[in-house]
């Protein structure tokens, strides 16, 4: 689905150089009031601020990677494309920033990243200026959550940051760890949710699960239970629950042929914990997740 481009040309012109428990919908805790939310960035860590979020900040490692197809089963270092980001701009009220990434192929990913009172809205374009095809098929946004979950980092904190994760199984919020629970792979521990239109090879190399995901909504509920980050991409690689109190809903660009170009967007929710309220938002927002198609290719291409 492609979008406006909100005028990205005019501003890089003017600015400067990751056993199933009960399935059933949790009952809200008295309402959370949604933080109001200011963005910055530096050493690509993507911070986002609010007086109303748990810790006064949330990071996320923005970009952590670009990955090569054929994934699942390989070496990281053989599925990473070397990337640079650096900051295009940032407003001076926090509520935009511009990033540009640079690919060691020459594909050049710019992000317009905006804060709004209860979530970041990410509009994302990849292109291809060079005359060589790209192999760039998807990427890592990295949402820590240790901070939100009031759950530190190590062992037991891997383990206990799970009860607080979610995604949606037969249509239902389901909390982690769901059964079965993958334990094999190349790397472990972790897990990794495959759609139904992206091929099973060309996934994050942690244990993949044999669950399909209902839809592309990931998230976790707070320390106190009163709120939900939440989070989706169109179009969307995987879900996965990471190995640092991370969560992630891996974006995906399929290649790039010479000149080509192809937008994503995405959002993070920071919200009350509605989930009746957070589904209906989600469906509004991104149309194409309501009900994936049954016929689509599993080659890997994402299309008819």
């Amino acid at each position: 689905m492609r979008f406006p481009w909100l005028i990205l040309t005019a501003i890089l012109a003017s600015a400067a150089p990751t056993g199933q428990a009960s399935a059933q919908q949790p009952t809200a805790k008295s309402p959370a009031a949604a933080p109001a939310l200011s963005l910055d960035w530096a050493d690509n860590i993507l911070a986002i601020k609010g007086d109303g979020l748990p810790g006064g900040e949330m990071q996320v490692r923005y970009m952590e990677a670009y990955c090569r197809p054929g994934s699942t089963d390989r070496d990281w270092k053989e599925t990473t494309i070397g990337h640079k980001t650096r900051l295009v701009s940032r407003s001076e009220d926090g509520a935009k920033l511009v990033l540009q990434c640079r690919l060691n192929d020459g594909v050049v990913v710019d992000h317009v990243i905006t804060a709004g009172k209860d979530e970041i809205d990410f509009r994302i374009r990849a292109t291809n200026p060079t005359d060589k095809p790209s192999l760039a098929h998807w990427a890592q946004p990295c949402i820590r959550l240790d901070k939100f979950t009031g759950i530190p980092r190590g062992a037991q904190g891997q383990q206990d940051y799970l009860k607080k994760s979610f995604i949606f199984v037969d249509g239902k919020l389901t909390r982690m760890p769901l059964e079965p629970w993958a334990d094999k792979a190349r790397y472990v521990p972790g897990q990794v949710w495959c759609p139904k239109h992206v091929d099973r090879n060309d996934v994050n190399p942690r244990p993949l699960s044999k669950i399909v995901p209902s839809n592309g909504l990931i998230g976790c509920f707070s320390a106190d239970e009163k709120l939900i980050m939440a989070t989706a991409f169109e179009p969307y690689q995987e879900l996965f629950q990471g190995v640092i109190i991370c969560l992630h809903s891996d974006f995906r660009i399929g290649g790039l042929a010479p000149g080509e170009r192809k937008d994503v967007r995405g959002k993070i929710y920071l919200v009350p914990a509605d989930v009746p309220a957070l589904v209906a938002r989600y469906e509004r927002d991104f149309p194409e997740h309501v009900k994936q198609p049954e016929h689509v290719k599993q080659d890997g291409t994402g299309k008819p």
